[in-house]
């Protein structure tokens, strides 16, 4: 069972000319609303995935709320740990440029309510893959690694988005993932010690006893453990949204490791996922199903 204990938002997004600077308005092409927040986006990529999840959130009692959660219904996510309040549903702002990057703010509304003792709604035991991100309470996250380290169950954090408080406890976590902006604003919060990115991620692995993940888009992935060094080729695609990519990619990595697979293959396999997310517009709706993931291997080899 992979249990994911984080955000749940609206997503609205606009396809732009190109992304604004500050201050300036331009033209849009389209808009569309679509599930998302990075735990409800990483919960549908696992559940995608073929692997059991339960998911631990919240939401508000407002329009949003039921689009925030409709693809996690089809998916046959457990919701018995989403709980409803007051506040609004989590909304995230996306202007998706036409050569597929983007700029996104986020209103977390619900999701500042998910409080260490929303966790009582977590049922945790020993293998039970735990999967956190950043967009509730620190303090959430924090306590969320502590009881699933004593259940025995295994834990991988997303640090996105960055936040320097964080720093302290990303050790904590058995996986953390990183992009590369994140690992080298948390490098530096840590004073990891290194010439380049990958001796820095050694250090990383090795002061911490853990593994680090870092995605690098088009690059691939790199990863570090106290004993080895990995890296993992990207899919050679042209984007389409990258919205999601990462979360995509979180989402596959737990259920790799939930199957059982060997950290390479774990990796190898979200790496494909998230570039195929890239594909389609979109978070939650351009996360791939399995099969569609095991054909781009199957190609690749």
């Amino acid at each position: 069972m992979i249990i994911v204990i984080g955000s749940i938002n609206l997503d609205l997004i606009a396809n732009v000319d190109r992304l604004p600077r500050p201050g300036e308005t331009v033209g849009g092409s389209s808009f569309a609303t679509a599930p998302g927040g990075k735990g409800a986006n990483q919960a549908l990529a696992a559940a995608r995935a073929g692997v059991p999840v339960r998911m631990v959130g919240a939401v508000g009692r407002d329009s949003f709320a039921n689009e925030a959660l409709a693809l996690l219904r089809e998916a046959k996510v457990d919701l018995s740990g989403v709980g409803e309040t007051f506040a609004s549903t989590g909304t995230a702002l996306i202007m998706v440029g036409p050569d597929g990057e983007n700029i996104i703010a986020v209103v977390p509304g619900a999701n500042a309510s998910v409080l260490p003792g929303d966790l009582s709604k977590t049922f945790l035991k020993k293998g039970d893959v735990v999967l956190l991100q950043h967009e509730i309470p620190l303090a959430t996250v924090e306590a969320a690694l502590d009881q699933a380290g004593a259940a025995g169950a295994v834990t991988v954090l997303n640090t996105a988005p960055f936040q320097g408080d964080a720093a302290p406890f990303l050790g904590k976590a058995d996986y953390a993932v990183a992009n590369e902006t994140e690992f080298d604003l948390y490098g530096e919060a840590l004073s990891l010690k290194g010439r380049d990115r990958a001796a820095r991620m050694r250090d990383y692995a090795v002061r911490t006893g853990r593994t680090i993940v870092v995605t690098l888009g088009g690059d691939g992935v790199m990863a570090a453990t106290p004993d080895d060094f990995l890296t993992i080729a990207a899919m050679q695609i042209t984007p389409v949204d990258t919205v999601g990519a990462g979360d995509t990619f979180c989402g596959y990595f737990a259920a790799g490791l939930s199957s059982g697979l060997a950290l390479e293959d774990a990796l190898a396999r979200a790496a494909t996922a998230g570039s195929l997310a890239c594909l389609k517009p979109g978070a939650q709706p351009a996360i791939p199903l399995a099969k569609d993931v095991d054909q781009a291997l199957s190609q690749a080899h």
